[in-house]
């Protein structure tokens, strides 16, 4: 029997991708959304058709409220009923000091990290919540450990903005876990995608996973494999949980 209907933000690329994949695997119908490359996007949703399941792949920025709007919309419409969302849609912004940082570096991580993704929060509470009508489902949103190491000299404004998602998961979690939704995280560590190259620093992983305590970064699969777990029935008395996956940094 199926899991229903999940959508994954950001799917086209790393962790979001990976999860789609895995989703699909263990019997969710995934709606793969995508910022800016259809092909990629095209792509995992073959994936997931590959594994059984029905996609489904939408255009639209995550850090825009009426593309949020849109894609839900156009989900419930051609997929049905939402009952999944992974918030994995974000960036880490320019490595740049604090103090060579301008309003627009700060707007940019937080529009999409935070405001955002507390956008598509709402929209998939006022679909998902028993207050509403609904059946419930389950809400995964992507942090980091950087909200705990700070990010000094690199990304202070990524890590104060999955600080914020650190935050909005455990107040979420309490506000609906009585209304038929369980709201989780999973904070990756060092991993190896393409978010370092966009950042700035194409070396960064090769450079700096050698010394995570597990002497390697991370791979995309190994945070999809904890986010896939938090959307699945065994891990159905979370409620509020952070689990890093950062081989111990």
């Amino acid at each position: 029997m199926g899991k229903g209907v999940l959508i994954v933000t950001g799917a086209s690329r790393g962790i979001g991708a990976a999860t789609a994949g895995l989703a699909a695997a263990d019997g969710w119908d995934v709606a793969v959304n995508y910022a800016r490359d259809a092909t990629a996007a095209e792509a995992v949703a073959a994936g997931v058709q590959a594994a059984g399941q029905k996609a489904l792949v939408v255009q639209g920025d995550m850090a825009k409220e009426d593309d949020i709007k849109a894609l839900f919309d156009q989900v419930e419409r051609d997929l049905g009923p939402v009952a999944g969302l992974v918030n994995n849609a974000g960036t880490t912004g320019q490595i740049k000091r604090v103090d060579a940082m301008n309003a627009a570096d700060i707007a940019a991580v937080f529009d999409l990290n935070v405001t955002g993704l507390m956008l598509c929060c709402g929209e998939a509470v006022r679909r998902m919540s028993t207050r509403y009508g609904g059946k419930g489902g389950v809400i995964v949103n992507l942090g980091s450990i950087a909200a705990r190491l700070g990010a000094a000299g690199e990304f202070v404004h990524y890590a104060g903005s999955k600080g914020a998602v650190d935050s909005i998961t455990t107040g979420l979690a309490r506000e609906v876990a009585g209304e038929g939704i369980r709201v989780n995280a999973v904070a990756p560590g060092m991993i190896d995608t393409e978010i370092h190259a966009s950042a700035g620093a194409p070396d960064r992983v090769a450079r700096l996973g050698p010394t995570v305590p597990q002497g390697r970064a991370g791979t995309a699969e190994e945070v999809a494999e904890a986010v896939v777990w938090l959307l699945s029935d065994a891990a159905r008395y979370c409620v509020g949980s952070v689990i890093n996956v950062s081989g111990g940094r």
